[in-house]
């Protein structure tokens, strides 16, 4: 199974947030977010949780495991 995520779409779906407002909010650098939004890097548990927090929804509203 891989790890997949709807990053991309709660950005857009939240003013059209951009990758850099999105990392200053969680205190992270503008390559983490493009890392994790292409799946090559999965965030912490920390930093996920900081994620849902932000576009106030679910960890599993932006991760979700899909069979290869």
């Amino acid at each position: 199974m891989e790890l997949k995520n709807n990053i991309k779409r709660y950005r857009f779906d939240n003013d059209q947030m951009t990758q850099e407002k999105m990392a200053e909010a969680l205190e992270v650098s503008r390559q983490t977010i493009i890392a994790i939004e292409s799946g090559k890097f999965n965030p912490s548990v920390k930093l996920a949780l900081k994620m849902a927090a932000l576009f106030q929804c679910q960890i599993e509203d932006l991760f979700y495991l899909e069979e290869k």
